[in-house]
C-alpha cells in the first residue's frame, strides 16, 4: 500500500498511488500520536480525545481509499474524493469534522491537477472552506495551523517544494498557539487539533520525499495545569454529531438554528450530504433541528462529564435538556427522518419538576403516552405498559383528554407519541399545561402509529431521559409510513382524480397511488416504499380489511424483497383499512 521512494527521488505530481500513501501515512501517523494529542486537548472541551477523533476520522477516509483500489484502479480525481468522502462520513468530534472539511476542500482542487502549484491552491482552498464550516472561527486553533499552511505555500512550487512549505508553516503556528488562547496557555500545551493536522502534513512530505519530516519544533512549556482546571469544561453539556441529508437552502437554515442552540458548531460537506457537528445543553433540539432540515443519520450524542451536577431548569422557551449522565457515548445508526422531512417545533420542549404526589401514591419514574387508532393496538401498546388514547375516525382526541392521559400516567417524565401529524399543536399544548404543574414531558413527533410502534419498541426505561427520547425519536424517524384509505367522494389529488370507493394509497400523507382493489393497491405502495430500501415492513390491518390481506402481503413481500422481514399487528375495529411502515 505504501509507495517507497528511491534514494534522493521526488515526486514531480501527486498521483493515485502518492494520495494512498499519504492516506495510509496520516492514518499511521494519528495512530501513533493519538495519546499524546489526547493528553494535550483542554479546547473548545477538555474531553481528551481530540487525538482519537482524529485517528477516527483518518481511519474512515483510509478505509474508503483502500476500497475504491479494491473495486478498480481509480485516478488520483476518484482517489482524492474517495478520502474526503470517507473522511465526511467517519468524522468524529470538532477536529475530525472540520480535518474532514480540509480534505474536501483540497479534493475539489486536486482533481484537476496533481502538481505543486496545484497542490498550494488546494491548501489555500482547504483553509477557506474550513473556516466557512465553522460557525464562529477562534485564531489558535487548527484553523491558524491550516490558514499558515496555506500562507506558507502560497507563492507555489514544486510538489516538493509546496509540500515542506505548509508542513513548516503549519509547524510554525503550531508553536505559537499556546500564545494565542488563554486556556492553551494556562494548560501549558499547543492546540491538539493543530498539532493532529501537521502530523497529517507530515505524513504527506514524507509521501513526497521519502523523508521522515523533524517533529514539528515548540518551544519549552511549563507544567500541564491540572485537567480539573483548564478551562471550557463548563459550557455546554452533550455533544451531538449527526450525517444530513438536506439541500444548501435548509443547510442554511440550520446554522443558524444550532447556532442559536449552543456552541463549537462545524456543518461540514455538501452537495446533499453534510456532517454535522455542536456542543449543545438540548441535545433533543439540536436533532430536532436535524429532522426539521432534512434526514438525519448515525446520531452520535456524548456527554460531556461523568460526574457533573445537573443543571437546573432554566426556563427557556424549548425547556432544557440538561440532566445527569454516565458519560457513554450514545448514537444510533438508523436512518433518521422521512423523504419530506420530521418533526415539530415542540418535539423536545420539556422542562423538569417534582410535582405533589396524589392519592394514588408516589409517581412512577417514567411512562409513555400514545395515541392509538383502534382497539387492537391499544391493547398492544398498554401491554407494552403505554398509557393509551383512542382516536376515532374522525373524533381526534381533544387537548382535555391528553392532559387527562398525562396525568393518568402519573409519572414525574412522561414521552407522549401523538402518532398524527394533525395532532401536533394539540398535542403540545396539552404538554406544556401537564409541564407547568412539574411533569417532565417530551413530545416526540410521531407522525402515524407505525412510528410510535418503532418508538415504543426501543424505549428504555433505565436509559437517561434525553437518551430515551432521542432513541425514540429516532427510531420513529427511521420509519417511513403509509396508509390505505378508501375515498368517501370524487376529489383531486397529487395521484390524480379519485371517484368515490376508490381505494387511496397514502404515503407520508400524499396520495400516492389510486386504484381499485385494497390489496393490488397495497402491494403497489410497499413496492414504492421498498425501492427506496428498506430492512422491516410493518403491518397494522384493521379487522374490516380484506380476509388473507396480511399473509397475501407477507408472501409479496417474501417474494420480491428476499431481504426484508414482515410484522403483522391487528389493529381492530375503528382504524384505517391498513397501515404499512417501513424501517
Amino acid at each position: 500500500m505504501s509507495r517507497a521512494l528511491q534514494p534522493d527521488e521526488e515526486l514531480v505530481e501527486l498521483d493515485a498511488e502518492a494520495v494512498r500513501t499519504w492516506c495510509a501515512r496520516a492514518f499511521d501517523a494519528l495512530g501513533r500520536e493519538r495519546e499524546e494529542i489526547d493528553a494535550i486537548n483542554v479546547y473548545p472541551v477538555a474531553d481528551g480525545d481530540t487525538g482519537t477523533n482524529l485517528y477516527l476520522t483518518a481511519e474512515a477516509a483510509h478505509q474508503a481509499v483502500e476500497a475504491v483500489f479494491a473495486a478498480s484502479g481509480p485516478d488520483t480525481a476518484e482517489t482524492v474524493r474517495a478520502m474526503a468522502h470517507g473522511a465526511l462520513l467517519g468524522a468524529r468530534g470538532n477536529s475530525g469534522t472540520i480535518l474532514s472539511q480540509l480534505l474536501r476542500g483540497m479534493a475539489t482542487v486536486l482533481a484537476d491537477g496533481r502538481d505543486g502549484e496545484h497542490l498550494a491552491r488546494a491548501f489555500a482552498e482547504a483553509a477557506r472552506a474550513a473556516r466557512q464550516a465553522v460557525a464562529h472561527p477562534v485564531e489558535g486553533t487548527i484553523l491558524t495551523v491550516a490558514s499558515a499552511a496555506a500562507e506558507a505555500c502560497a507563492a507555489g512550487g514544486t510538489l516538493v517544494e509546496v509540500a515542506r512549505g505548509a508542513y513548516e508553516g503549519a509547524a510554525t503556528a503550531l508553536a505559537a498557539t499556546s500564545g494565542q488562547l488563554d486556556v492553551l496557555e494556562r494548560a501549558g500545551v499547543v492546540d491538539a487539533g493543530g498539532r493532529g493536522l501537521v502530523a497529517v502534513l507530515g505524513a504527506l512530505l514524507e509521501t513526497v520525499t521519502g523523508q521522515t519530516p523533524d517533529h514539528p519544533g515548540t518551544a519549552p512549556l511549563p507544567p500541564a495545569a491540572p485537567r480539573e482546571k483548564c478551562a471550557g469544561e463548563d459550557g455546554p453539556a452533550y455533544e451531538v454529531i449527526y450525517l444530513l441529508e438536506a439541500d444548501d437552502a435548509a443547510v442554511a437554515l440550520l446554522r443558524s438554528r444550532l447556532d442559536a442552540l449552543g456552541e463549537s458548531l462545524v456543518v461540514v460537506g455538501g452537495d446533499g450530504l453534510w456532517n454535522v457537528h455542536v456542543h449543545v445543553d438540548d441535545a433533543g433540539a439540536a436533532v430536532e433541528a436535524g429532522v426539521e432540515a432534512g434526514r438525519p443519520h448515525r446520531i452520535r450524542i456524548t456527554h460531556f462529564a461523568s460526574d457533573a451536577t445537573p443543571a437546573p431548569g432554566r426556563g427557556t422557551a424549548r425547556g432544557t435538556g440538561a440532566g445527569s449522565g454516565t458519560g457513554d457515548r450514545y448514537g444510533t445508526d438508523d436512518g433518521y427522518g422521512t423523504d419530506h422531512g420530521y418533526g415539530t417545533d415542540d418535539g423536545y420542549a420539556y422542562a423538569c419538576g417534582t410535582g405533589d404526589d396524589d392519592a394514588r401514591g408516589e409517581r412512577a419514574a417514567r411512562a409513555i403516552v400514545a395515541v392509538v387508532p383502534g382497539e387492537g393496538l391499544a391493547g398492544l401498546c398498554a401491554e407494552a405498559g403505554a398509557t393509551t388514547v383512542r382516536a376515532r375516525p374522525g373524533e381526534p382526541p381533544a387537548e382535555n383528554e391528553l392532559v387527562e392521559a398525562l396525568r393518568r400516567a402519573h409519572a414525574r417524565e412522561v414521552v407522549l407519541l401523538p402518532n398524527d401529524t394533525d395532532l401536533r399543536e394539540t398535542a403540545a399544548a396539552a404538554a406544556e399545561r401537564v409541564r407547568a404543574e412539574g411533569v417532565r414531558v417530551a413530545l416526540v413527533p410521531t407522525r402515524a402509529a407505525v412510528q410510535g410502534i418503532a418508538a415504543l419498541a426501543v424505549h428504555e426505561p433505565g436509559r437517561r431521559f434525553d437518551e430515551d427520547v432521542v432513541a425514540m425519536t429516532a427510531a420513529a424517524g427511521a420509519t417511513r409510513y403509509a396508509e390505505l384509505a378508501v375515498a368517501e367522494h370524487r376529489s383531486f389529488t397529487s395521484a390524480g382524480v379519485c371517484q368515490a370507493g376508490d381505494v387511496l394509497g397514502l404515503i407520508e400523507g400524499d396520495v400516492a397511488v389510486i386504484g381499485q382493489d385494497l390489496t393490488e393497491t397495497a402491494r403497489t405502495v410497499l413496492d414504492r416504499m421498498l425501492s427506496a430500501g428498506g430492512e422491516l415492513v410493518t403491518l397494522v390491518v384493521a379487522d374490516d380489511a380484506p380476509p388473507g390481506l396480511a399473509a397475501d402481503l407477507e408472501r409479496h413481500v417474501r417474494r420480491a424483497h428476499l431481504a426484508v422481514d414482515t410484522t403483522t399487528y391487528h389493529a381492530g375495529a375503528e382504524a384505517p383499512p391498513l397501515l404499512i411502515g417501513v424501517e
